[in-house]
């Protein structure tokens, strides 16, 4: 048969049987896995909480790739790399029997999310590797090192692990004006910016430092700190002006709320409401990340989902 005769592959479509089946595994990842996120999508019409419960399970594929203890860093860019190849066979509609897969193509079509986003998420925990080796390699403190010289540094690696999780978001969420999108950037890097204050015993304990040199240096500190028994008092200052920075990135998540349609507004009325709620808890406690993890509590989880609630039937 000529080239010309060819006939074009038909792209293959998973049953409906098959999508029902791959999106409850994504909730279920989601459920389990999404402390602050899984309440927000509560509020969300059934077939975006769906969709991005998908989004979710992908990333949290690729968190795991990046974080697993028994891989070594060059296995785990490895693990990564086919990760990301097969996404892309699913997005060109091939066969996969992977449910994560599964759901996450079906909400790209529906969603019309741009495929380099997805791609962009995958790069955004690569960074936690590549960034963590060559640190490491540099590094004069055995078992700990600085990931970031400075902010700037720093806010490349939250847009790619959060604000592009923005730019997906409010993709399902559906916006017209695109003054939505540098918005939600912003908005996700309040988020990143909460978590790294809240985790940096915990990444401190993977081998991770992600405040930034500079900021470090401003207050006489070093990562070697870190892995002793960290003096609260001492890191307060930097925490508090990393936090300031945070505050100033949720205004625009404020200012995203009115951007984007009217059934998804609850919800994202609902995530930052959280997420600023947690930042806020941690100032109360002058900034204490050490002694123990702070977190909201299932309750105030749940008053501030019951005011989401609200705001979808008003």
């Amino acid at each position: 048969m000529s080239v010309g005769t060819q006939q074009v592959p038909i792209p293959w479509t998973p049953a409906p049987p098959q999508l029902v089946m791959a999106y409850s595994v994504c909730k279920g990842i989601t459920r389990t896995a999404a402390k602050n996120f899984y309440y927000a999508f509560l509020v969300l019409p059934r077939r975006k909480r769906e969709a991005l419960c998908a989004v979710y399970a992908f990333m949290r594929r690729c968190d795991d790739i990046t974080d697993d203890p028994k891989s070594t860093l060059p296995e785990r860019r490895q693990k990564l790399d086919a990760w990301l190849d097969d996404l892309h066979r699913a997005q060109q509609g091939n066969p996969t029997d992977d449910a994560i897969l599964l759901a996450l193509t079906d909400a790209q079509r529906r969603y019309a999310i741009p495929a380099g986003l997805l791609d962009e998420l995958a790069v955004g925990t690569a960074m936690d590797v590549e960034e963590n080796e060559s640190a490491a390699q540099a590094s004069t403190t055995p078992g700990l090192a600085v990931q970031y010289k400075t902010f700037e540094d720093l806010r490349l690696y939250c847009y790619r692990v959060a604000s592009v999780v923005g730019l997906v978001c409010i993709h399902v969420f559906g916006y017209r004006d695109p003054a939505a999108e540098s918005l939600a950037e912003r908005c996700g890097l309040a988020f990143q910016l909460t978590n790294i204050i809240r985790d940096v015993k915990e990444d401190a304990g993977m081998g991770r430092a992600y405040l930034p040199e500079e900021d470090l240096a401003k207050f006489n500190l070093s990562v070697a700190e870190l892995l002793s028994a960290p003096d609260p008092a001492r890191f307060r200052p930097l925490l508090a002006l990393e936090a300031d920075r945070a505050r100033e990135f949720y205004q625009s998540g404020d200012e995203l709320i009115p951007y984007i349609f009217e059934d998804s507004q609850p919800a994202l009325w609902v995530l930052i409401t959280i997420y600023r709620s947690l930042l806020e808890k941690i100032a109360a406690k002058q900034y204490d990340v050490f002694t123990a993890k702070v977190s909201l509590s299932t309750w105030e989880k749940l008053r501030i989902l019951g005011k989401g609630f609200l705001k979808r039937l008003t």
